[in-house]
C-alpha cells in the first residue's frame, strides 16, 4: 500500500470567424460552469525541479517551489481536493493544495511517474514509466495506492486515455511507435497498432467513438476506431502534433504543436480542423482553459514561458516567464475536461 505522507509544511492558418466561436462559447457558458474565477496557475518546470505558481490576475510568478526531479504531468484526486504532481526522475508524487500551493505531502515509491491519470470510475490510477519502458497500475482509494501489477511495453510509454467504462487503458508508445491497449481488470496487454513517427498525446472522442493520437514526430493527428484497430484518418495540424484540450463542449478539442508553434481546433464530430493559433514562442505543450471558456494558457516548453491566449479572437495575449522547460499547468476552477 501507498499512502501518501502528510507534512504540516512541506515547503512553501485561419482564425476561426466571430459567429462561429460565439456559437462553441455560448454552448460553453450554457453548461453552468462555476462564476468563480481562478487565482492561483500552477506550472511544472521540468528541467528545474521547481514549480512556478502564477498570480493570474496579474500574470506574475508570486513563488518558485523545489518539488523534486522532473515534474512532468499532474492530476487532481477524485475528490477535486488535491493535486498530484508526478516527479519521474524523482520517483515519487508530491501533493498540493490547488488554491494555494501549498504542500501538503508525498506518495512515495512510485516509480518513473511521468504521466499519471485516474480510470473515470477512480478506482485505478495509471502511472506510465516513460523512461523504463513500463506502465504501473494501482489498485486505487483516492491517493491511497496499491499496486496491481507492473506492466512492460514497448519504448517510451507517453499518454494514457480510458474507456467509459474503465475496462480499457490505451497508452501511447513514443520510441516504439505504437499504441497499446490494457485491460485494467487483468492488467494485460490486449494488443497493439502501429501509430505514425513518436505518437504522444491520446484523446478520447465522445461515445468513444475514435482515438485522436498526437503524432510528435510528424504533421497530424492520427485518428484510430480503436474497436477495429484501423486508421480512419489524418487531420493534419502543423508539425510536431502533441497534446489535447478539450474546449468544454463535448464537440471542440484542441491540440498542441510543438514544433510549428502553433494550437489547432479540432471538431470531434466532423474530424476536421477549425482553425490555428498562430505566433506563439516555441514549444506549445500543455493547456488548460479558464471556466468561461474564454482563455486558454499554454505552456512554451522550449521558450521557458507560459503563454495567455484569448479564444474567441484565437491570439496571444500575454507571455510570463517561467523555469526552464515548462510542461503540466493547472488552475482551478477550469473548463470541463469533457
Amino acid at each position: 500500500m501507498h499512502t501518501y505522507i502528510r507534512h504540516a509544511k512541506f515547503g512553501s492558418i485561419l482564425t476561426l470567424t466571430a459567429f462561429i466561436l460565439t456559437g462553441l462559447l455560448n454552448a460553453v457558458y450554457a453548461q453552468g460552469t462555476s462564476s468563480s474565477e481562478p487565482k492561483l496557475a500552477v506550472v511544472l518546470n521540468s528541467g528545474e525541479a521547481t514549480v512556478s505558481l502564477i498570480d493570474m490576475a496579474s500574470r506574475k510568478v508570486i513563488k518558485t517551489v523545489p518539488v523534486g526531479k522532473e515534474p512532468h504531468h499532474l492530476m487532481m484526486t477524485p475528490d477535486q481536493k488535491t493535486l498530484l504532481i508526478a516527479n519521474a526522475a524523482g520517483n515519487d508524487v508530491v501533493l498540493m493544495n490547488p488554491t494555494t500551493g501549498e504542500l501538503t505531502g508525498k506518495i512515495p515509491d512510485i516509480i518513473d511517474p511521468y504521466q499519471i491519470g485516474y480510470s473515470p470510475n477512480h478506482k485505478w490510477f495509471v502511472a506510465n514509466g516513460n523512461r523504463l519502458d513500463r506502465v504501473d497500475v494501482y489498485h486505487a482509494q483516492g491517493a491511497d495506492l496499491k499496486l496491481a501489477k507492473t506492466i512492460k511495453l514497448g519504448k517510451t510509454p507517453s499518454h494514457v486515455a480510458f474507456t467509459a467504462d474503465s475496462k480499457i487503458a490505451f497508452i501511447t508508445l513514443q520510441d516504439s511507435n505504437e499504441l497499446a491497449a490494457i485491460d485494467l481488470d487483468t492488467q494485460t496487454v490486449m494488443w497493439k497498432i502501429t501509430t505514425g513517427k513518436v505518437p504522444a498525446g491520446v484523446w478520447m472522442t465522445p461515445g468513444d467513438q475514435y482515438l485522436l493520437i498526437g503524432i510528435t514526430g510528424e504533421d497530424y493527428v492520427q485518428v484510430i476506431d480503436w474497436k477495429t484497430r484501423k486508421e480512419v484518418k489524418r487531420i493534419f495540424t502543423g508539425k510536431g502534433a502533441h497534446n489535447f484540450r478539450p474546449l468544454g463542449d463535448k464537440k471542440h478539442v484542441f491540440v498542441s504543436n510543438r514544433i510549428a508553434s502553433s494550437i489547432s481546433m479540432i471538431n470531434m464530430q466532423t474530424l476536421e480542423k477549425m482553425g490555428d493559433i498562430t505566433g506563439l514562442p516555441a514549444g506549445p505543450d500543455d493547456m488548460e482553459i479558464t471556466p468561461d471558456g474564454k482563455t486558454m494558457w499554454v505552456t512554451l516548453r522550449f521558450s521557458k514561458k507560459v503563454g495567455v491566449v484569448d479564444i474567441p479572437s484565437m491570439k496571444l495575449v500575454s507571455v510570463i516567464p517561467v523555469g526552464r522547460s515548462p510542461h503540466g499547468v493547472f488552475f482551478t476552477p477550469r473548463a470541463s475536461w469533457e
